[in-house]
């Protein structure tokens, strides 16, 4: 028995888009059917979830970008006036703009240090913004955290990185008129002290090859 639906297309929605599970924004399908039968007899219910993602576009252009975190760079970034240790850490993405299929990639290195560091930890963080009559409420979750170094690390040393994203909850940078769904990547450095630093890094994330 062929079966063929129709897709409604609704104002300034593309069409179909992504499944993704998330915390306030959740995009899922599920097809049901319904039979009816003689007098006596109950109907018959069922119902089946399925996916939808989104064919292979061609690559997009790479974007890396570098940065140095150092107290002037948390300071400047408004990270507060609170005494820190020195340190100088070298950060490099590959690329900012990141295929779905594809890990993300980088290197972080700690040039100085003047105090014990603990961990170093790749956070994945998702940024979902909702509108409503009151407004937009956007609130950030994070989805991934990867250790990518324990202890107190090597001077001087290149250190990868290293990410695969998470299927079920990551999905194509998604921009409707009602709500918006956005990526973002942190390298934070944790020292000792349990003293935190933390770099930021918007991402785009696309269907490509």
């Amino acid at each position: 028995m062929p079966l063929r639906a129709r897709q409604a297309v609704s104002p300034g929605y593309p069409g179909l888009l992504e499944t993704y599970h998330g915390v306030f924004v959740n995009i899922m399908y599920t097809l049901k059917c319904n039979m009816k039968r003689s007098f006596l007899n109950k109907p018959v219910n069922a119902s089946c979830q399925f996916f939808v993602q989104y064919r292979q576009q061609d690559p997009a252009p790479m974007k890396p970008v570098r940065c140095e975190i150092t107290p002037a760079s948390i300071r400047a970034a408004g990270g507060g006036s609170r005494p820190m240790p020195h340190f100088q850490v070298y950060a490099e993405i590959h690329s900012t703009v990141c295929a779905l299929d594809s890990p993300l990639t980088g290197k972080i290195r700690v040039d100085e240090c003047s105090v014990p560091i603990r961990s170093i930890e790749l956070q994945l963080v998702r940024v979902e913004t909702c509108g409503c009559a009151e407004g937009y409420s956007k609130d950030a979750t994070e989805i991934q955290n990867i250790q990518i170094g324990e202890g107190d690390v090597c001077r001087a040393r290149d250190v990868p990185l290293y990410m695969v994203l998470p299927r079920l909850f990551t999905c194509p940078t998604t921009t409707t008129p009602h709500f918006k769904i956005e990526f973002e990547l942190n390298i934070a450095v944790i020292f000792d002290d349990d003293y935190l630093v933390t770099e930021n890094f918007p991402i785009l994330l696309l269907r490509s090859k």
